[in-house]
């Protein structure tokens, strides 16, 4: 799928952080018409989610989406679960991989690909803080040298 066709939500920045990202996949996501009209308002935090398997299907938990402001009794618990469609094939294949290999499963975006909203899966492993400590050193490094060219160039 092209970049330009996506319309992003929310991303989750702290993903990038705290886990080494092995590879993605995109997943549709079953939601309510309040939870999708809160969403279109940008009222949505991904933030500590995480994805977990249950009964054979793939469920993320701890999105909060927050309840819509004129959706009164309609509105649903900001917190529930929310459960992912893939096919049953792929499920399987990360539920082998998350158990096998210690990998976890962190949703890394929420956006609108055409009119329906879509997640992007992180299948990752954990960084340690020496780990994290690196990528700080390696931000800080990289933004040092921009800093001096753009000094140069003036």
């Amino acid at each position: 799928m092209k970049q330009e066709e996506r319309k992003y939500i929310a991303r989750n920045k702290k993903a990038s952080f705290d886990y080494f990202i092995l590879s993605t996949y995109e997943a549709g996501i079953v939601l309510f018409g309040t939870e999708i009209k809160s969403i279109r308002q940008g009222r949505v935090n991904l933030k500590d989610s995480y994805c977990e398997f249950k009964d054979g299907e793939l469920y993320i938990r701890g999105m909060h989406i927050s309840p819509y402001e004129q959706g009164n009794i309609f509105n649903r618990d900001p917190m529930r679960l929310k459960k992912l469609l893939l096919h049953k094939r792929e499920i399987m294949s990360l539920f082998g991989k998350t158990k096998q290999d210690g990998l976890t499963l962190i949703p890394l975006s929420l956006y609108f690909s055409g009119s329906r909203v879509k997640v992007e899966l992180g299948l990752c492993r954990g960084k340690k803080n020496y780990d994290k400590r690196d990528t700080i050193a390696k931000k800080e490094a990289s933004r040092e040298m921009e800093k001096r060219l753009k000094e140069q160039n003036r």
